[in-house]
């Protein structure tokens, strides 16, 4: 399927999606109320089969977080890239979707402990590399570590 054809099914499906199209793959920006729904319809709607999900992390904007998805289909040979907006830097809550790509277990680990995003209804919340009681999320952009800051 071109970009062309990606965009147009995926405003069928979500026509609040908004795109970005000058990568080398489509970029579909969407508000995280919308991603449980939306990544259901990726993974088994007939003629986008997205059923790799290879990539997940999570980027701190200080104003707020995206959580950026990398999709393949291998049957089908078209890629997809979602960024699902947090908006709220207080308590960053996504649904996760552990349930549809397992691939999203580890990824979504990670951004919880290094970023300190929660992940609705994921089956093992936890600190991935860090200890339980650590303070604060060192990959955050206001993240202040006193002893171990490199000051540029």
């Amino acid at each position: 399927m071109t970009k062309e054809e990606l965009k147009i099914k995926l405003t069928e499906l979500l026509p609040t999606a908004t795109f970005d199209e000058t990568g080398e793959w489509l970029n579909v920006m969407i508000d995280t109320k919308d991603w449980l729904p939306l990544a259901n319809q990726l993974r088994n709607y007939f003629d986008l089969q997205f059923d790799f999900l290879f990539c997940v992390t999570a980027v701190d904007w200080k104003t707020h977080f995206n959580m950026v998805y990398h999709l393949r289909s291998t049957k089908l040979d078209h890629y997809l890239v979602v960024k699902a907006k947090i908006a709220d830097r207080k308590n960053p809550e996504i649904e996760s979707v552990y349930k549809i790509w397992r691939t999203a277990d580890f990824h979504e680990l990670e951004a919880y402990d290094l970023m300190g995003i929660k992940f609705l209804n994921h089956p093992g919340l936890r600190r991935l590399f860090l200890q339980d009681d650590w303070v604060g999320f060192p990959l955050r952009k206001d993240y202040v570590d006193e002893v171990n800051m490199i000051k540029l």
